[in-house]
């Protein structure tokens, strides 16, 4: 990677920080009383590197998305060389760009049969926007305009944006926005280590599916348009469904004419070990939601996938579809987002997750799973939790939720390694080109942190 410098007065960014910008998800005055953010600086491989030079694992890939890890020179390339030729032109008006046609061939032959039709976006809130548009569309070109309900899922993310946040099942983020749209409602989510009580792992499956029945049964299924899901939950905790729940989601599905929408902002691109998660689970989706890994966050874009049953209504019977955005299949973002699919191809990535590094992953973290912190470990490919408990045998919870999960990943980021927590699991999703070597320094980092964390609580 070519080295940027920058003579960086770190006091004065930090003190513009506090003053002007509005991070995500952050308590701002907690932020401030803490001396503020901390400044990275730049990036090489799973490693970043923040304003005083210390090296960091990103064991999040950024946000679970930096597929083929940072330093990549030939994405760069790509983005300057489409800026010098067509730095922009909508795809609004009849018009088209090589790379928006490029990019949805491409993403049209690596999803699963049935699927031929891509409409982009610029990320996955948006394209889930785009996804309760087009299901209420559907249908009503369909003739059937009174299927208007939309099911998801407690404790799911489906982005921030009103429709996405409304899909999601976040109790904070209803809290300070109120149920904004009254035709979305939520079932069970099939997190069997804290909901499954008694029952076996494939008896609580079943039970979590049941509620998607029972729910389109209240709502009557001439009024259900459609249900999302994730194939992991992956902010909700990487909360990966016993093997019977997919199966019997898709069987509800079509009983009752319902579409299927699989969110595959995480999962997509080689995270499970197989391009989706549709692929590992049997997941049998009318419309698919992508980004973080289409172009592994080096650039904003994000798209949805459309069954032929979808498309061909749409193109067949619905005249113009009223929904887009300026930045839609963007020229730089299609064209770094088309390198990048083919650098995943090219090294081979989505197979290596499968066979190598995922399995290498998985062991290591069953390694931990003796620590008195640790109630469960779970681990599809590269992407996983690790639950924190008080009592390994009645797999309670601790008290206040989410204190002990903070004070771990806290202890993280003072070893200079990044780990997520979710309330009190502690999540993971390293870039697909993460060695054996690296995945032991991380797991060495996350038994210091349980350690450690243990300590602060009197365990240890």
């Amino acid at each position: 990677m070519t080295e940027i410098r920058r003579n960086l007065d770190v006091d004065e960014l930090v003190r513009l920080d506090t003053a002007h910008h509005l991070h995500p998800f952050t308590d701002h005055k907690s932020l401030a009383a803490e001396g503020g953010s901390r400044i990275i600086s730049r990036a090489e491989g799973v490693y970043l590197y923040d304003s005083s030079n210390n090296k960091i694992l990103d064991g999040m890939a950024g946000l679970w998305c930096v597929n083929v890890g940072y330093g990549r020179d030939e994405l760069a390339d790509v983005a300057y060389r489409q800026m010098k030729e067509l730095p922009f032109y909508n795809t609004f008006f009849k018009t088209a760009h090589a790379p928006s046609i490029e990019l949805a061939t491409k993403v049209a032959s690596i999803l699963p049969q049935g699927f031929n039709h891509v409409t982009f976006a610029n990320s996955g809130s948006e394209a889930n926007d785009t996804q309760l548009r087009m299901v209420h569309h559907y249908w009503q070109c369909a003739g059937r305009p009174d299927k208007r309900f939309v099911i998801a899922r407690d404790n799911a993310y489906h982005g921030s944006t009103v429709a996405g946040a409304g899909l999601g099942g976040m109790g904070p983020m209803h809290k300070q926005g109120g149920k904004l749209i009254p035709t979305i409602h939520h079932v069970m989510q099939p997190y069997w280590y804290k909901l499954g009580g008694e029952m076996t792992r494939e008896e609580f499956g079943l039970a979590a599916a049941k509620s998607l029945e029972d729910k389109i049964l209240e709502l009557g299924p001439d009024n259900v348009a459609a249900f999302i899901g994730e194939p992991i939950q992956g902010a909700g905790g990487v909360i990966i469904p016993p093997s019977t729940y997919w199966p019997e989601i898709n069987r509800i599905c079509k009983q009752y004419d319902i579409l299927l929408i699989a969110d595959e902002v995480i999962c997509g691109f080689g995270r499970t070990g197989e391009w989706f998660g549709t692929n590992t689970f049997g997941i049998e989706p009318d419309l698919i939601t992508m980004a973080k890994g289409l172009s592994s966050g080096y650039l904003p874009i994000a798209a949805t996938g459309v069954s032929d049953r979808v498309a061909n209504m749409i193109i067949d019977n619905g005249g113009e579809f009223y929904h887009g955005y300026t930045y839609s299949g963007h020229p730089v973002a299609a064209a770094v987002a088309l390198r990048n699919i083919e650098i995943i191809e090219r090294e081979n990535l989505v197979q290596k997750t499968k066979t190598e590094t995922g399995p290498y992953l998985a062991k290591k973290l069953e390694e931990i799973k003796d620590h008195p912190l640790v109630g469960e470990v779970r681990c599809i490919g590269l992407i996983g939790g690790i639950e924190l408990t008080k009592n390994k045998q009645t797999r309670e919870g601790f008290a206040p939720a989410g204190r002990v999960g903070t004070m771990c990943r806290d202890h993280f980021f003072k070893r200079n390694a990044i780990m997520r927590a979710c309330g009190d699991t502690m999540v993971l999703s390293p870039p697909l080109i993460i060695q054996p070597a690296e995945i032991d320094e991380l797991v060495g980092v996350l038994r210091q942190c349980l350690d450690a964390t243990a300590k602060d609580l009197g365990i240890l």
